[in-house]
């Protein structure tokens, strides 16, 4: 499946050393490994390197144990073919967040080898998120015992639209100070891995069809519900990504022509009614200090009415602005995702209830309503999914 951004290959801090070439190196022999085994004349062949060259960074890659040989005939004659294993190419999943940082890294089979979240302060900018992202991958790569040069690339998550043909951070992003960043750019620069950007919401919903259980499922809508509100669909079995990459502004649909003022300018966006930031407004009066989304989640099951009618109120206008959504593309499955996760029915039936109600009727009855199995994983997995699917690697 195509991502939103472009690939460039990984730029080592010391272009000119002697490791970092062979870094450079060995990264070219897996990429080609990522396609299947291969002899080590074939892999000469098809990166140009020499057969000498080759032979030593195989070499290193079977001592680190990152790839196995295995006995095979080639042009009539007994070779060995190089084969990566299972920690022989890890993909990096980020998923940056208004107030957090999620990092995963993920096998060549898709196990995950390591995870971390770690809280970001409120209004970071771009480069202290990314400082911290470089920080904590460095700290999972050590823990989990994976070397550097393994790492395939990097896929990473950012909670607002970016246009496609400039990796830029455009208006409407929940980090307003990171709009106008070229976010490939610096990554890339900061990372030295190829690394592919997408929305989270996107990436949600990619995660859906690879790490979740809708893989047979051709198309499908994944709505995120958190400090902003925005999907990700899947298509004919293909991420959607419309002109200049964005899609799924759902959270920016008008509810009520009236209502309040939306950080887009608007007024009455579904944000203003059913973000966890509107939420947490309207349940935090009298608390001494602001609730957290899981707050909403713990009071909601403690049956707080407060708090239930609140999350009633949101679910009614999340399934409306569904409604209309679904009338258009009539998605299969339609699964909800974020912080809320964990409300389940909850704030599915509200949901359920106002999309029967402005769906056309076999659309709102054929339509699957469901919640996330993957709670707030679920970015950053696609994140490291986007990455196998630009390698060419798909999930047995």
């Amino acid at each position: 499946m195509p991502g939103t951004s472009r690939s460039t290959k990984s730029r080592p801090q010391n272009p000119g050393s002697q490791s970092a070439l062979r870094q450079l190196n060995q990264q070219r022999i897996i990429q080609c490994l990522l396609s299947g085994p291969s002899t080590q004349a074939d892999l000469a062949r098809q990166t140009g390197l020499s057969t000498a060259t080759v032979s030593n960074i195989v070499r290193i890659m079977l001592d680190a144990g990152l790839a196995s040989t295995e006995p095979t005939t080639s042009s009539g004659r007994r070779a060995l073919n190089v084969r990566l294993n299972s920690n022989g190419a890890v993909a990096v999943g980020i998923d940056f967040g208004r107030r957090h940082l999620r990092v995963v890294l993920a096998s060549l089979g898709y196990h995950i080898i390591a995870e971390e979240t770690v809280l970001l302060p409120l209004g970071h900018s771009a480069e202290e998120g990314i400082r911290t992202a470089v920080e904590l991958l460095g700290k999972l790569l050590e823990e989990g015992g994976v070397e550097r040069r393994a790492v395939v690339g990097a896929g990473v998550g950012i909670p607002g639209p970016i246009d496609r043909r400039t990796g830029t951070v455009a208006q409407g992003a929940i980090l307003p100070e990171w709009v106008g960043i070229n976010i490939l750019h610096s990554l890339e620069e900061a990372l030295n891995f190829p690394v592919f950007v997408d929305n989270d919401a996107n990436l949600g919903a990619l995660s859906e069809v690879t790490w979740g259980p809708h893989s047979g499922i051709s198309n499908l809508m994944f709505m995120k519900i958190g400090s902003g509100i925005g999907a990700g669909l899947i298509l004919n079995g293909a991420p959607y990504y419309g002109n200049v990459g964005i899609t799924g502004e759902i959270g920016h649909a008008t509810i009520h022509e009236h209502g309040l003022i939306c950080r887009c300018g608007n007024r009455g966006c579904l944000e203003t009614i059913a973000s966890t930031t509107t939420m947490i407004e309207l349940l935090s009066r009298g608390e001494e200090k602001p609730l957290a989304p899981e707050d909403i989640v713990r009071k909601a099951l403690a049956r707080d009415s407060a708090t239930l009618r609140v999350v009633d109120d949101a679910g009614l206008a999340v399934g409306r602005a569904l409604g209309n959504v679904a009338n258009l593309i009539n998605p299969e499955v339609i699964v909800v995702g974020g912080p809320l996760a964990g409300l389940g029915s909850l704030l599915l039936d509200p949901i359920r209830r106002g999309l029967v109600r402005h769906a056309v009727p076999v659309i709102g009855e054929t339509t699957t309503l469901t919640m996330s199995s993957l709670g707030n994983r679920a970015e950053a997995l696609g994140a490291a999914a986007l990455v196998f699917q630009h390698s060419g690697i798909r999930r047995e």
